[in-house]
């Protein structure tokens, strides 16, 4: 079964489309469709949209159309819609980074954070002098398709970032600050003043 919104798409778009799947840039993939289709034809309802579109959308299909369009061109590739896990964490690696950042180290925190494929974790190099949060590595392990599953708990990367972190902080001889470890939550307070 073909796509109506894919059907309507110019063959360079379509390429491009193709290479961003490949690519697992999803996001870009999308935006990618809606450029070409809006570019493509006039405005108005088109194949595929589900309802008569007003105000900013008249110019194109919406975004889940758009996504629903990426999501069956994704399938139609053999290509998994779900995150790749991130590769195991370097301590090594991560000390060099941590060596190399300006100012002086604080702490060592883990924080979820989520996106539409679902939840991972950022570990974060904290310094004081100037005050600021750097990113050392995300750690995910799968998409919410685990929690459908019952894969998850417990969550592997917590455990991952949790033991990285901890090692990391002795390493460096700073506190390490986990907020939730057990269950996902991108609300729980996690920043720490610098002394």
């Amino acid at each position: 079964m073909d796509d109506p919104l894919w059907s309507s798409l110019p063959g360079g778009v379509r390429d491009r489309v193709d290479a961003l799947i490949r690519d697992g840039r999803m996001l870009q993939a999308i935006q990618a469709v809606r450029e070409g289709l809006a570019q493509a034809g006039p405005a108005g309802p088109g194949p595929g949209m589900t309802e008569p579109q007003t105000g900013p959308y008249q110019r194109g299909p919406g975004l889940y159309e758009c996504l629903d369009t990426v999501t069956w061109r994704a399938a139609a590739l053999g290509q998994s819609l779900d995150p790749w896990p991130s590769p195991p964490l370097d301590l090594d690696a991560l000390s060099a980074t941590i060596a190399a950042l300006p100012g002086r180290l604080e702490a060592i925190e883990a924080v979820w954070d989520g996106d539409s494929f679902g939840w991972m974790i950022e570990l974060l190099a904290v310094t004081a002098g100037p005050r600021a949060e750097h990113r050392l590595a995300q750690v995910r392990h799968g998409g919410d398709l685990r929690v459908f599953n019952g894969q998850v708990p417990p969550w592997p990367e917590a455990e991952e970032a949790g033991a990285a972190g901890r090692a990391l902080a002795e390493r460096f001889g700073v506190p390490f600050r986990f907020a939730s470890p057990t269950e996902p939550d991108d609300t729980a307070p996690y920043r720490r003043e610098p002394r």
